[in-house]
């Protein structure tokens, strides 16, 4: 009997504890300027789904607001992508 094939999987969203625990110590928050509108999870989670669909960043889907307006920005989440990555490479 042949062998079943374990398959690795592309993770699209993850738990505020696991992002707690296994992401967050690796990333880079700053001190300095204003707080983001959104957290750093919700930033973290769009960058998945962005990765997994492929998709161009303009093309991002962004959840809607209670006036019916993008929650952020896409290029706001793409501005943190570029710092998260740029901080990783010099280390």
């Amino acid at each position: 009997m042949a062998k079943r094939q374990q398959w690795q999987w592309i993770p699209t969203k993850l738990s505020f504890e696991q992002f707690e625990q296994f992401v967050l110590p690796h990333l880079s928050v700053g001190s300095r300027g204003p707080s983001p509108k959104l957290s750093f999870y919700a930033i973290f989670n769009y960058i998945l789904r962005l990765l997994y669909l492929g998709c161009p960043w303009q093309e991002l889907p962004i959840e809607k607001d209670a006036e019916g307006r993008p929650e952020i920005h896409y290029t706001r989440i793409y501005a943190r992508f570029r710092q998260w990555v740029s901080v990783s490479l010099k280390e």
